[in-house]
């Protein structure tokens, strides 16, 4: 720390909120005033305060960034994947911050992936659309759109250039390379083509950021003549587009926390009316799936983790059995094939696949060795297809792609997401760590799991440092991932711990229905249970465990330093939605109304307002010691608003002054900070180094 710079002095203006009678006095309500050349000023000497504070750490950051660096093979490429006539695949190239999209004509007789010496074009390559020229002067680059018409002729595309989720939507000639006049701002995410790549639909959102409306476009006519296909007016419901794998069908899915409906229109017919395949009802979430002459139809009706049905695709109406409940096993998803069906399906805590032929013969479950794994569907735009690509990784894994043949079973390896050597020159060698599953025992007795990862040979004496992460909210599972940056940490010995808290999905539905609402607090006790049985087990001690969390994990670790300050060394609490009763008080921001199912609605019922004020971290900072602190945050942030983490910190240094707490704002980035992947890296660097001097092994 440096003399030359001060902590900064948030200075406190009490405005008051009264709800149900209580009264609130809220300090620092004036930093959400983001315009305020006082609030940028604040959160820029924030950011000069954290610098100096961490500016022993600066060669640590760039050995970790280096390690990164070096493990990634930087010039590489993705699998293609084929639709119609082409592969469509990304490239990377050394030195630049984002992909490449190209694509590469199908030749006779090709049927499985072409391949290249690694990184390198593919003979007769051609660019769609080059990340690094869309993020020419700009620090921030997201696409919300990268849709291919049926017909391969239009690429439809969006781009935020800010990272507050507003994106602009153009169409790409991809015969001439040419840009058409056509240009809508302020889109939302998704677009669906009509059959015969007239007419592109695509998603604006309201005054709340809620995507609300289905538009249609004409392919070159003004965005002006552009019409309303469908709008939304319960605040409560969320609305997205997307076409069947089959091109048959749009689907506008319209859906809240708890409640679904669809609509359809058949995409030969672009302006025809929508048809709702099933009118919402409360509780009831279904969604669509077209395949043949039928939509399945995926859904919770009397069944908590889901069932399958049928519906006929000309005249929706009742639902027939296809694959009845079966609770314990929770059924994520369909996608239908031409002659098959694949599940994805969740058990014990870990995701599979099962593969169910059309009409004769029996299904099966697609077998992987390791004990902790995570499986998913790949991209699969291809209807008649008797292959699929999946993708495969474990927290000792690398990201593995595969095709499977559906007929045969037999499974072939394409790619697995290369390791480069080390900083020492040796070779990623997965049995060099090791990975199980480990539980603990919640307050009420609930077993918890927990996913551990280490080097081999780490001792189990609690002399181990070890970073704890979790998530529990929105049914959100936090499966087994493989993680370059996590290597640097596993080689100094850190033990790396995911706590399967209850909120999110990992057991099933009722896993996430016990940690939401006025259940919530099971999450933070959940956790703390975990953390304390780590120290228990013997993989670290309290002083040598730190926790990570992001968004509504942000929350969880807000939560946590109230409730068990002693059990961690340090916190990490990136993009944390900190302060969630005033958000969730305030029906005009961003998420407000739809959350209201997911935590309850404040506003108006008592009870839920008494609940959240007992657990909100903001509204429960308390003059004890805490543990050291690192908030991260962006300022165009429009998921958790960069506000919740800057009050936090200065009622926190209000309250308990003598805790370090540090807040770190990306002041041109959103909800999944720096968008360019070695400015990613650099920000992970930033947040390990600062992990492992908490830990003492900086």
């Amino acid at each position: 720390m440096t003399t030359e710079t001060p902590l900064p002095a948030a200075k406190r203006v009490p405005t008051e909120r009264v709800h149900h009678g209580d009264v609130v006095v809220d300090e620092y309500a004036w930093l959400a005033a983001k315009d305020d050349p006082e609030t940028i000023a604040y959160l820029t000497a924030e950011n000069a305060w954290t610098e100096a504070r961490t500016a022993h750490l600066a060669q640590l950051r760039d050995e970790l960034f280096e390690e990164t660096r070096r493990r990634t093979q930087e010039s590489d490429r993705s699998v293609p994947t084929r639709k119609g006539d082409h592969w469509y695949y990304t490239r990377t190239v050394e030195g630049q911050q984002y992909g490449v999209h190209c694509r590469r004509a199908v030749r006779d007789g090709e049927t499985t992936p072409p391949v290249s010496v690694a990184g390198a074009p593919l003979d007769g390559e051609e660019v769609l659309l080059d990340g690094n020229l869309l993020a020419e002067g700009h620090d921030f680059l997201a696409l919300g759109a990268f849709d291919v018409s049926p017909d391969g002729r239009w690429l439809a595309y969006s781009v935020d250039n800010s990272g507050d989720e507003r994106f602009t939507l153009r169409v790409k000639d991809l015969v001439t390379g040419e840009l058409l006049p056509d240009e809508v701002p302020d889109t939302f995410y998704g677009t669906a083509w009509s059959a015969d790549a007239s007419a592109l639909f695509y998603l604006t959102v309201d005054e709340t950021w809620r995507p609300n409306r289905v538009w249609r476009h004409v392919i070159g006519t003004p965005a002006s003549d552009d019409t309303v296909v469908y709008q939304e007016d319960d605040e409560r419901f969320w609305v997205s587009v997307e076409l069947t794998r089959s091109e048959r069908f749009i689907l506008i899915d319209i859906a809240s926390k708890t409640t679904s409906e669809v609509h359809v229109i058949p995409a030969a017919d672009p302006t025809g009316e929508p048809a709702v395949v099933a009118p919402r009802r409360q509780g009831v979430e279904y969604s669509v799936e077209h395949h043949g002459d039928r939509f399945l139809i995926l859904h919770n009706d009397d069944a908590e983790d889901f069932a399958l049905a049928y519906t006929s695709a000309d005249a929706p109406g009742d639902w027939v059995p296809l694959i009845e409940h079966s609770p314990g096993t929770r059924l994520e998803s369909v996608d239908a094939f031409s002659d098959h069906l694949v599940l994805t399906v969740r058990s014990e805590g870990l995701t599979g696949l099962r593969v169910l032929p059309v009409g004769d013969g029996d299904g099966h479950d697609i077998a992987f060795p390791e004990p902790l794994h995570s499986v998913a569907l790949d991209v699969n735009p291809e209807y008649r297809t008797s292959r699929v690509r999946l993708r495969y990784t474990s927290l000792v894994t690398p990201d593995s792609v595969y095709d499977y043949d559906l007929v045969t079973r037999e499974m072939v390896l394409l790619r697995r997401k290369p390791v480069q050597p080390g900083p020492d020159g040796r070779q990623f060698d997965p049995t060099d760590y090791e990975q199980q599953r480990d539980w603990a025992l919640a307050d009420d007795g609930t077993r918890v799991p927990i996913s551990v990862v280490h080097r081999r040979g780490v001792p189990r004496d609690g002399s181990a440092p070890c970073v704890i992460y979790g998530y529990g909210s929105y049914e959100a599972s936090m499966d087994p991932w493989f993680s370059v940056p996590r290597l640097s940490l596993l080689d100094r010995g850190v033990v790396f711990a995911v706590a399967h808290v209850r909120g999110g999905g990992e057991l099933g539905r009722h896993w996430y229905d016990q940690g939401k609402m006025l259940t919530k607090k099971n999450t933070f006790t959940d956790f703390v249970a975990c953390a304390r049985h780590l120290v228990k087990s013997g993989w670290t001690a309290s002083e040598r465990l730190v926790a990570r969390g992001a968004s509504a994990g942000g929350l969880l670790m807000g939560a946590v330093a109230n409730l068990a300050p002693d059990a961690f060394a340090g916190i990490v609490a990136q993009v944390p939605f900190v302060d969630p009763l005033t958000s969730i008080l305030d029906p005009s921001l961003p998420l407000t109304v739809t959350e209201w199912e997911e935590w309850g609605n404040p506003l108006e019922d008592p009870e839920v307002y008494a609940y959240m004020r007992s657990y909100a971290p903001y509204e429960n900072v308390a003059a004890h010691d805490y543990p050291a602190i690192l908030a991260v945050t962006s300022l165009n942030d429009t998921r958790v608003l960069y506000h919740e983490p800057a009050k936090w910190v200065a009622r926190l240094r209000a309250v308990a002054p003598q805790g370090d707490y540090l807040l770190k704002t990306e002041m041109g980035a959103g909800h999944g900070g720096p968008s360019g992947r070695y400015d990613s890296w650099r920000e992970e660097a930033f947040v390990n180094a600062w992990i492992l001097d908490r830990l003492g092994r900086a």
